[in-house]
């Protein structure tokens, strides 16, 4: 197996970090409470770091936002902490982004629900018809 690419650790130390801060409270934006980090997703060049988030109960689309505006208020704070933590030559950059992963998954899952559902149902009179054939 290949030895990961430098972006990857990158990004993962900065996950790793992130998450430290704020599960620490250290964001003191109440629009910053209870999030996770998901994922973080860094260029080649180490220049620009995409931050995927999401809070731990469910979510409506205004605080979807609250979320990712809180964090990009606190996005010069966040940066400096990483550089210091990091040690890297440049400060990384930092956009965040709702993690919609979850959500398509979810979708996905009640569809299947329901299409299993349906399927439930429709068979189900075709076996009571077949049950009292003589």
């Amino acid at each position: 197996m290949s030895e990961p690419r430098r972006a990857d650790r990158v990004a993962e130390r900065l996950r790793a970090e992130l998450s430290e801060l704020l599960l620490r409270g250290r964001v003191r934006d109440p629009g910053a409470k209870d999030v996770v980090v998901s994922a973080v997703r860094v260029t080649d060049d180490l220049s620009l770091a995409r931050v995927y988030v999401r809070v731990l109960q469910e979510a409506d689309a205004r605080r979807k936002q609250r979320v990712v505006a809180a964090l990009t208020r606190a996005s010069g704070f966040l940066r400096r902490e990483l550089a210091a933590k990091l040690k890297l030559r440049r400060a990384v950059d930092l956009e965040f982004f709702w993690d919609e992963q979850v959500d398509r998954v979810e979708r996905l899952e009640r569809i299947f629900d329901e299409l299993s559902e349906e399927r439930d149902a429709q068979d189900a009179p075709e076996e009571e018809e077949a049950a009292h054939e003589p």
